[in-house]
């Protein structure tokens, strides 16, 4: 028996096998093949648009599958089929953090929030969504689809669009001004609802969202080891934060201890000099691919 395993095609792409890499599987694309081999016998990939995977889903097509929460939103609009939600996966193509589908308007439009766009003319990839965001404020707009560039429509094609966006650099380069948050979105491992009902698939798909979650939340921290006489232990432990409590355990000179903890990266660079100057002796920083919590 085979899990079916649908990986994002497109943006996302880069950044989910990178995370498949972190949890400890790896993924090898060939620009000539829809099929990806993985060094799991129990997995069968193909690789799926992010905007069409949650049909592909629902449709016992694949298994499981990777797609943004936008993109599940517009395919439950689209056709009431919804699939199931097995793990939030905070990650995006240029980050870990979560993605934002905005409401933009040119620099020097004289709109300045939604309610004024009454009968515009809206463009967007995310035509169902965007639709629902408008009627439920009563504003009545033509939500066109857009097949991309969607930034470079406004003023000439759209009064407005929707777009995705990590930092809005790509708005702000083409002269566009944000008013409005439709949709925040992130990457979701979801699942085939008759997959669910197999024990088998059930429990692949379980643990494959366990390490998917633990190389995320290894994501921006590391490890640190270090060496100390018992006497500035406490002094020590007060500098270090950790997730639960620093591991300390007994040398073989009972005066002495060694001090195992999980510390943000950010941190670190500030960090070793204090236990340096606290008495910390061998100070070893390393990296980590998974903490499970």
């Amino acid at each position: 028996m085979k899990l079916k395993l649908g990986i994002p095609k497109g943006s996302l792409q880069d950044s989910t096998l990178q995370l498949f890499n972190r949890a400890g599987f790896n993924i090898y694309v060939s620009s000539r093949s829809y099929f990806p081999t993985i060094d799991d016998p129990e997995i069968e990939c193909t690789l799926i648009r992010a905007q069409e995977m949650a049909r592909y889903v629902a449709a016992d097509a694949v298994d499981a599958g990777l797609t943004g929460q936008d993109w599940i939103a517009e395919h439950l609009a689209a056709t009431g089929e919804n699939v199931v939600a097995i793990a939030d996966l905070i990650y995006s193509k240029q980050s870990f953090r979560k993605v934002r589908w905005v409401l933009a308007v040119p620099e020097d439009s004289p709109y300045q929030k939604p309610e004024e766009l009454e009968g515009t003319t809206i463009a967007t990839e995310l035509v169902r969504v965007t639709e629902s965001y408008f009627t439920k404020r009563g504003v009545n707009v033509n939500v066109e689809f857009s097949w991309g560039a969607t930034e470079v429509k406004p003023p000439q094609l759209a009064d407005a669009i929707v777009e995705a966006t990590e930092t809005g650099s790509t708005l702000q380069a083409n002269h566009l001004r944000i008013i409005d948050t439709v949709l925040e979105s992130n990457p979701q491992l979801i699942a085939n609802k008759e997959a669910l009902k197999n024990k088998w698939k059930k429990k692949k798909i379980d643990n494959i969202a366990l390490l998917l979650q633990a190389g995320i939340e290894a994501q921006g921290h590391v490890g640190l080891m270090l060496n100390a006489e018992r006497k500035n232990l406490n002094k020590l432990l007060t500098l270090l934060p950790a997730l639960q409590r620093p591991t300390v355990s007994a040398l073989s000179d009972d005066g002495w201890v060694s001090i195992t903890t999980i510390v943000e990266k950010g941190s670190v660079r500030e960090l070793i000099p204090k236990l340096k100057a606290t008495g910390g002796k061998g100070i070893v920083e390393y990296p980590l691919n998974k903490i499970v919590l």
